[in-house]
């Protein structure tokens, strides 16, 4: 059903396309376990000087709290917030299974984060009813089983999808019918069309265009003259609804990695090597979970002058192992000429992925039987049963007090 108070009716009629997303997903993760603090403002976060919000309750948001603003404005707008730093591993796994949750459903679903995703349910209307009653049972499943909440929208486009599913929030189902399309967008700020960052906002602004009907009514050239071309065709078509893109399923990986930001500078370089070996470890899971192999090894390196260096490397053959990844980061990492330079931030990324499978049996025929594959193969089996840290390479089992971010 629409959200209390919506006039746009119920007609699901043509209106295949959801969009899922999850409601404040890290932090309704957190509350599952600490039920004591629903109903509060909670802030997911590294606690650090330089942590930044990752996820806040909606009690939080009311305070002007959001994601991606720095720790420390956080605690300033909001300090009666519980923080919580934040657990990687359960979010990915809690994700993983939402996915699952919507496949289940259809195969056409398009990931767009961790947290929400395009569904096209064309294809299963004739099993499982119209659209809005699919909606509806991806709603429930996902509280049943995973014991949070979502919300949905549900339109004949992506675009639509996406607004309506933002209009409903929290918790909240609703339906723009083909034939109110219009009647939900022009009413709705200029700021809530995509491609409208905030400049754009402004200088639409300074030409009277403050909604989406305004920009509706506004020719097409004289968008293009003030916004380029390519950008103008694209707002005018957005503000009739007119979103024409489909759903599109396992769009494949262009790269991996990860990065971590240190919780003071850091000028030694074997902590600094630590930590490349830490985040080569977490790129190589990730690599063989979704079945990749990358030939490409880079770094990233950033000091405490916020200057980057970033550095890269093509391997002879794909891998994805992560004794390869660290040891070609730290051939990096030395090459880049640092000396003892403090480093507020460093990464590893893995580019140019190909399919692991033939591949992976290739690279197997020089090594020993049992090798740094098979090892690390046999980390993974145990981080799916036990957790990701229940097997660590001593190195990084770390004393504590040693200056690195949680």
């Amino acid at each position: 059903m629409p959200r209390p108070g919506s006039d746009l009716g119920a007609d699901d009629t043509g209106c295949t396309i959801l969009h899922v997303d999850m409601d404040a997903f890290y932090a309704s993760v957190e509350l599952r376990e600490r039920p004591e603090l629903k109903g509060t403002p909670v802030v997911i976060g590294a606690p650090g000087a330089r942590g930044v919000v990752l996820s806040a309750t909606y009690e939080a948001r009311r305070f002007g709290v959001h994601s991606a603003m720095p720790m420390t404005r956080a605690r300033r707008l909001c300090p009666q917030a519980v923080i919580i730093p934040p657990s990687r591993e359960k979010y990915a796994e809690v994700s993983r299974g939402v996915m699952e949750i919507f496949h289940t459903f259809t195969p056409e679903v398009e990931p767009i984060a961790s947290d929400e995703a395009f569904l096209d349910v064309g294809g299963a209307r004739k099993r499982l009813g119209p659209p809005a009653a699919i909606a509806a049972m991806i709603r429930e499943q996902v509280v049943r089983e995973h014991g949070i909440t979502c919300s949905v929208g549900v339109a004949n486009s992506k675009f639509v999808a996406k607004l309506a599913s933002q209009h409903c929030k929290p918790d909240g189902l609703l339906v723009v019918p083909a034939d109110r399309v219009v009647d939900f967008l022009h009413p709705l700020p200029v700021g809530a069309l995509w491609g409208v960052g905030e400049r754009t906002e402004q200088s639409l602004v300074r030409l009277g265009i403050r909604t989406v009907g305004d920009l509706a009514g506004v020719p097409v050239a004289t968008l293009q003259r003030q916004l380029g071309q390519a950008a103008g065709a694209h707002l005018a078509a957005l503000a009739w609804g007119r979103d024409e893109r489909p759903v599109t399923p396992h769009a494949p990986d262009k790269s991996i990695g990860a990065e971590e930001t240190f919780a003071t500078d850091v000028g030694d370089p074997v902590k600094i090597r630590r930590e490349l070996l830490r985040l080569s470890e977490r790129v190589a899971a990730r690599l063989r979970e979704g079945g990749h192999v990358g030939r490409t090894v880079s770094v990233k390196l950033r000091r405490a002058d916020f200057s980057t260096i970033s550095r890269s490397r093509t391997l002879r053959e794909p891998t994805d192992v992560a004794q390869t990844l660290y040891a070609t980061a730290c051939d990096l990492y030395t090459a880049a000429g640092l000396g003892r330079d403090r480093l507020r931030l460093v990464g590893v990324r893995v580019e140019n992925l190909s399919p692991a499978g033939e591949a992976t049996r290739q690279l197997g025929l020089g090594e020993r039987e049992t090798g740094w594959r098979e090892a690390e193969q046999a980390m993974d089996r145990a981080a799916r049963r036990f957790g990701r840290d229940v097997v660590l390479p001593a190195s990084l089992v770390r004393p504590p007090f040693d200056g690195m971010a949680p």
